[in-house]
């Protein structure tokens, strides 16, 4: 998937921003330019739309995606296999000195068969669909839309399983003893609904932090109250045969007589006493 051929060639781009593309607005741009085309819906993998990354065996950072389209939408590949006819003709007159090789590379394939890579087959996310990249210089970065034209600001959004249609260009290069036809992203991406996530994402913080409130720790400190000294109001009687001699509670501690807020006198609770009487 990602290992693609990509080689660097001049872009070819039009359209106007935020313009809706419809049937009469390809039909200009094929005929004013025949190798740029826009995607019906598709699935994209490999997203990199938002930062320009460089290729693992090194190179020039790029922005990238990898376009999934079912092989049910053939209008599409019927637009696809004509700008890369198209690419070809420019290829003859431009790169490959009048002729047109009998072996072009080309940048779509089967994904129910093998990568050309490796041999190893594609991914289970490409089977039933034609795969190819497309890509663009980090100096043109491309512009991302919702489906209602609006650019869109969080990164979130923008993710690999998503799904949505692209404005690519078709273009030949000679390079490195190869010539083919290469895929370029064309300015405009337009993102039409989300998708499952493909590849690994990124653990959600209930996941590493858990939920709720932090948990208190299994040992908590003592609390310790100070008793307070309470002065005894004044003119306080004492019972009779209690002068000089408080009565002491069981517990060894000094116990204040409670005071009947009113008279200020002791409340015998024994004999029944009521506030204020």
């Amino acid at each position: 998937m990602g290992d693609i051929a990509d080689y660097h060639v001049d872009q070819y781009t039009s359209g106007r921003w935020g313009m809706p593309i419809n049937q009469t607005k390809r039909r200009n741009e094929n005929m004013s330019n025949p190798t740029r085309i826009v995607t019906g819906e598709a699935r994209l993998s490999y997203v990199n739309l938002l930062t320009p990354r460089a290729r693992q065996d090194g190179g020039e950072a790029k922005y990238s995606v990898t376009i999934l389209v079912p092989k049910s939408d053939v209008q599409t590949k019927q637009r696809i296999d004509a700008a890369i006819e198209a690419a070809k003709q420019q290829g003859k007159d431009k790169k490959w000195n009048g002729v047109i090789p009998p072996m072009v590379a080309l940048p779509v394939y089967d994904g129910d068969g093998v990568k050309p890579s490796d041999g190893m087959p594609f991914g289970p996310e490409c089977k039933g669909h034609w795969v190819f990249s497309a890509s663009s210089k980090a100096d043109q970065p491309p512009k991302i839309v919702d489906a209602n034209l609006n650019p869109i600001v969080d990164p979130t959004e923008v993710y690999s399983g998503m799904y949505g249609r692209v404005a690519v260009n078709f273009a030949p290069y000679a390079a490195q003893g190869k010539k083919g036809i290469g895929c370029y992203l064309s300015t405009n991406v337009q993102k039409t609904r989300d998708g499952e996530p493909l590849g690994a994402a990124a653990p959600a913080a209930a996941d590493d932090f858990g939920g709720g409130a932090p948990q208190q720790p299994a040992y908590q400190q003592p609390q310790y109250q100070q008793q307070q000294y309470q002065q005894p109001a004044p003119n306080i009687q004492m019972p009779y045969g209690m002068q000089g001699q408080p009565q002491q509670p069981s517990s060894g501690q000094y116990q204040t007589p409670q005071l009947d807020p009113i008279t200020g006198q002791p409340i015998n609770n024994g004999n029944g006493g009521v506030y204020g009487i």
